[in-house]
């Protein structure tokens, strides 16, 4: 049996990340792991030890006419290339919807299709129709990143819910609860989108002036460029561009916010908050989503909706400036994050595959 484990686009993002850990435990395991990936771009898939490499000509591009037509052809050629190198028994891995190429070629060879869910949200309506529309004619199986996203997108199939995890060691040593800094540094880690609400973090910035706020963005140093330039930035907020090791800013940071807007995109899941839970850090999330599977309200967090953005300013004081609160909720999360170690994900994931 060998494992042919398909993305789309290889960047720094969560869904990427998430495939990575995964074919690092399969090749642990001992299996046979092809990974089929675009070639252009660096990310977390680029280099992984044990597998063989296999590409597809996807590159991104701002037309979004000409980015859908550089995705279907991306996923003929794709198509093409596993009905040649697929054999019965194999598993075919499709990370996220969007390479659908793949999915087709594993159901037309006989393969099992497993598809690892991460995404609702989807524009436009009529590409997310086709590519779910796809997912349920040829899934074996499929994975999603929570409870929340099982429901919403039900593929008709045997189903799994796979929390993403941390990676071992992320996060500093927890053997004790860590002490209250004397600062106050608001950190929000997500894609230089609006409906991630990265012009609503800004706003707050301009609102809590005594606090310091980074924001880092999936992004280049041009882009952020390109979305702020015309705009007067407050002077207590840095944006910072992709960054391979986030890990400084979470130690840097108080507390982490996710202002993605509900009504225009629906967190899955949530790795970076996590990921801030390893380090002790509180968060404000989303009330609606996978996202909001992860926090208990008052507990490691608040759940607060950034279309009323005084609930969230309110929530950010108090977490802020209540140092007893402060070190409950910091107590919490870390015990929180706990609950997602990598090994634990990556036995499962063998598991799955191994079926």
């Amino acid at each position: 049996m060998k494992i042919h484990a398909v993305h789309l686009l290889n960047d720094y993002s969560g869904s990427p990340k998430v495939l990575s850990q995964l074919i690092k435990g399969w090749v642990q395991a001992g299996c046979a792991v092809d990974v089929c990936v675009n070639r252009q771009t660096e990310g977390f898939l680029s280099g992984l030890a044990g597998c063989r490499y296999q590409y597809h000509p996807y590159r991104f591009v701002d037309n979004k006419a000409l980015r859908l037509l550089v995705l279907l052809w991306s996923q003929l050629v794709l198509a093409g290339q596993l009905l040649w190198r697929l054999r019965p028994g194999d598993v075919v891995y499709v990370n996220t919807v969007l390479p659908f190429g793949a999915a087709v070629a594993g159901r037309l060879r006989g393969c099992r299709v497993i598809w690892h869910v991460h995404e609702t949200s989807m524009k436009p309506l009529l590409l997310k129709r086709f590519l779910f529309g796809v997912a349920r004619r040829t899934a074996s199986e499929a994975v999603y990143v929570s409870e929340f996203l099982a429901g919403q997108e039900d593929l008709g199939c045997r189903r799994h819910v796979l929390y993403n995890a941390l990676p071992e060691g992320f996060g500093p040593a927890a053997a004790a609860p860590m002490p209250r800094k004397r600062s106050r540094n608001v950190l929000m880690v997500c894609s230089l989108k609006a409906y991630k609400g990265v012009d609503d973090f800004v706003a707050l910035a301009r609102r809590h002036t005594p606090y310091q706020f980074r924001l880092v963005v999936n992004a280049t140093a041009a882009d952020i460029e390109r979305y702020f330039g015309q705009q007067a930035l407050p002077e207590n907020l840095d944006i910072w561009p992709v960054q391979q090791d986030v890990r400084p800013c979470y130690a840097w940071a108080d507390v982490v916010l996710n202002l993605s807007r509900p009504d225009q995109w629906v967190e899955t899941f949530g790795l970076t908050a996590i990921e801030a839970m390893a380090f002790g850090l509180p968060l404000i999330v989303p009330p609606v989503g996978g996202i909001a599977e992860l926090v208990d309200e008052g507990v490691n967090g608040y759940l607060r909706d950034v279309r009323d953005l005084a609930s969230v300013s309110a929530a950010l004081t108090t977490l802020l400036e209540d140092d007893a609160l402060y070190a409950a909720l910091r107590q919490a999360a870390q015990q929180r994050a706990e609950r997602y170690a990598e090994g634990a994900f990556q036995a499962a994931g063998v598991a799955l595959v191994m079926g």
